[in-house]
């Protein structure tokens, strides 16, 4: 574990010299580097293809904001979470990586940190910052019952009024946010830096497994399903117009995961056997197709954004209709001894080969599933899976 650990620390360093080396010149008024859209491009030999990644979602994305929440209840700050992470239990929900790291990995960008942790700022937040929170949705009421979450209103916010001014002072050299202003759009910060980062959606499904379906609410109190999606797909289409108006231009925004074929839903409706429940699978893939639609849309609302729009569902449900040509075994039980059916029970009992699991917990995949999604989001050239383009295009871009 010790080794583990000290080559996980060595490899941040390296990549941080990498990343830094020309933001520290274009800070001192340097003319020497050029603005890339990968590091191969720019001649730097396993350098990150992203100047760096911000990341907004749910605990699918999540790298331990909730750690910093005293009154959340939906946390993975504890083993069996992290049993195979080289830092342990961080706030992840998987034995593992999550998708973020797996496709940060790809990208040769080091794990981002969370914004919540107090580290997080000036050049620990170079590479990018994770404003990720478990139980959140799309919708500000969505996962206030499970205790306290960052909602995507207050996680794009929190982007806003801490991380971008740090950022711009940082890389601008700028003493004052007021001075920064003056010069914005004319240096290496709103020219280069935020352009070639990526900005990483991972939302959604929480909006409807802890708000539309919540048994607290009467079928009779429900909006139609429809309705429901269009109003979820219009809200999100305005945060990401609101990111798109502080500088962001590439996006990669995961669709919802197969939600009837998770534990936790399984288990709630008396589901047996290898059947999904399929009225809540139905709800993901009207979401997912609007959200598709909310892609081609928004390259004309959004001018110069581009986007990357990976099908997690596609790729998780391939895995379980063909569990033996994808070397899998148990595609829907989770991998953990849960509690209340989502989270793993601290310190309880946990499977043996996390690598035949779609499943860690009650809702969340394991490091295996999630790297799965990173790779073929980033370079499958299947529209099915990554639209309109893959996430390594658009990197290099």
């Amino acid at each position: 574990m010790a080794k583990l650990v000290v080559a996980f620390v060595a490899c941040l360093c390296i990549s941080t010299v990498l990343l830094t080396r020309c933001e520290e010149a274009a800070a001192a008024g340097s003319r020497s580097c050029r603005c890339h859209g990968g590091g191969r491009t720019a001649g730097t030999k396993g350098a990150s293809m992203a100047k760096a990644m911000f990341v907004f979602g749910s605990s699918l994305v999540d790298n331990g904001n909730n750690n910093f929440l005293n009154s959340s209840g939906v946390r993975a700050d504890y083993l069996p979470y992290g049993v195979d992470f080289p830092l342990g239990p961080s706030g992840r929900f998987s034995n593992g990586r999550n998708t973020i790291d797996a496709l940060g990995d790809l990208l040769h960008l080091p794990h981002i940190p969370p914004f919540a942790d107090p580290a997080t700022s000036g050049r620990a937040a170079l590479h990018g910052v994770n404003f990720a929170s478990g139980g959140s949705g799309i919708l500000d009421r969505t996962g206030k019952d499970t205790g306290e979450v960052l909602s995507l209103n207050q996680q794009i916010t929190n982007f806003e009024v801490a991380t971008l001014p740090d950022l711009r002072a940082l890389l601008r050299g700028a003493t004052t946010v007021k001075k920064s202003r003056r010069i914005k759009g004319r240096d290496f910060f709103d020219g280069c830096y935020l352009p070639k980062s990526l900005f990483v959606i991972g939302t959604g499904g929480n909006d409807y497994l802890l708000n539309y379906f919540s048994p607290a609410k009467s079928a009779d109190a429900r909006p139609q399903l429809s309705e429901f999606t269009r109003a979820l797909v219009t809200k999100l289409s305005l945060h990401l117009q609101r990111l798109y108006a502080l500088g962001a231009r590439k996006f990669v925004v995961f669709s919802i995961q197969p939600m009837g074929c998770t534990p936790v839903v399984k288990a709630s409706l008396n589901v047996t056997g290898v059947a999904c429940v399929e009225p809540v699978n139905a709800a993901a893939l009207l979401f997912n197709s609007e959200l598709r639609s909310l892609v081609d849309a928004a390259r004309l609302r959004m001018p110069g954004a581009r986007f990357a729009l990976v099908n997690s569902y596609k790729i998780i449900m391939d895995v379980i209709d063909h569990p033996t040509k994808h070397n899998m075994r148990e595609t829907y039980r989770a991998c953990c001894q849960t509690t209340s059916g989502v989270l793993c029970h601290r310190g309880g009992p946990v499977c043996r080969d996390r690598t035949k699991y779609v499943f860690f917990d009650g809702l969340h995949p394991t490091d295996v599933i999630n790297a799965r999604i990173a790779r073929k989001g980033y370079g499958s050239e299947s529209p099915e899976e990554a639209y309109p383009i893959n996430v390594k295009k658009l990197a290099m871009l």
